[in-house]
């Protein structure tokens, strides 16, 4: 099973846990919008909250590009505050596991 296959069951399962387990420990996450990052602990915080967040909602999840290296794909996203972001994450690959992942986010709609 791939990466993406790990990533989609945890996000559908909404376990947090399972998908950190997918993380490197020296994982790092950029946000372009904020131009900010974080490190696998701070990633595993924000994950429990968002997928213990009824409002947020993941859809048409779609692996674009997964091999050793790289894993990129591309969700439709809604969130509490009636926000829909398309999002698109590119993950670089380290022994199996995530050690970074970029994201870019489009604001749909008005």
């Amino acid at each position: 099973m791939g990466v993406y296959e790990l990533l989609k069951k945890a996000m559908e399962e909404r376990n947090a846990e399972h998908y950190t387990e997918a993380l490197h420990d020296d994982y790092e996450f950029v946000r372009h919008q904020s131009g900010t990052t974080m490190d696998k602990g701070e990633v595993s915080v924000m994950m429990s909250n968002m997928m213990g967040n009824p409002k947020i909602i993941i859809n048409d999840p779609r692996c674009i590009y997964e091999n050793d290296d790289i894993l990129v794909e591309h969700s439709v996203m809604d969130f509490p505050d009636g926000s829909t972001e398309a999002v698109m994450a590119v993950h670089i690959k380290l022994d199996g596991k995530i050690i970074r992942t970029e994201t870019g986010a489009t604001l749909l709609g008005s």
